[in-house]
């Protein structure tokens, strides 16, 4: 069982590894619209660059074995959920991540859970996240765990490609 805590600043590095491994396989396929490999490169350096969310977000990590298989970053009511629309009151996450060798094993729920667990804790009424159409095993997951989609703060990339909302009341 994963052991779900705050990363360590000498772990951002790895935390950056997990997240750039995860999201890999989703990257556009051959013979995309430009505008859309352009947007997807801009996001993967973004995913890297997890020592700039953390001035008002946390990054929640799940160690297993001494290694970091998975990692979401969450963001508090009340603090800036940059360009994503959502409520100052709400709760959000982003960059949920699980090594692709970790898949299947719960890591991504119990990641999920922990930024639940908090968002009520500090009273967020509503826990926001974005995902894609690709993602379809997250998506299923976000579902089965009670988010529904939220098509008003959707973000398109392309006329292809929009990035989905889906909120969940807590």
């Amino acid at each position: 069982m994963p052991v779900i805590r705050d990363a360590k600043p000498e772990e951002l590095d790895e935390t950056a590894d997990v997240i750039s491994a995860a999201y890999a396989e989703y990257g556009p396929e051959p013979g995309s619209e430009q505008a859309l490999i352009d947007a997807f490169e801009e996001y993967r350096k973004e995913q890297r660059d997890v020592r700039s969310r953390l001035a008002d977000s946390v990054l929640v990590i799940a160690e297993e074995g001494g290694r970091i298989v998975g990692t979401v970053t969450f963001y508090p009511p009340g603090e800036e959920k940059k360009a994503e629309g959502w409520p100052p009151e709400w709760a959000a996450i982003r960059l949920l991540a699980v090594l692709p060798a970790a898949r299947g094993s719960g890591v991504g729920r119990l990641l999920t859970e922990e930024c639940l667990r908090r968002a009520r804790e500090l009273g967020a009424p509503v826990m926001g996240l974005h995902t894609t159409r690709v993602m379809d095993i997250a998506r299923a997951m976000y579902e089965r765990m009670g988010f529904t989609r939220y098509p008003e703060n959707d973000i398109p990339i392309t006329d292809e490609f929009v990035v989905v909302a889906y909120t969940l009341t807590l």
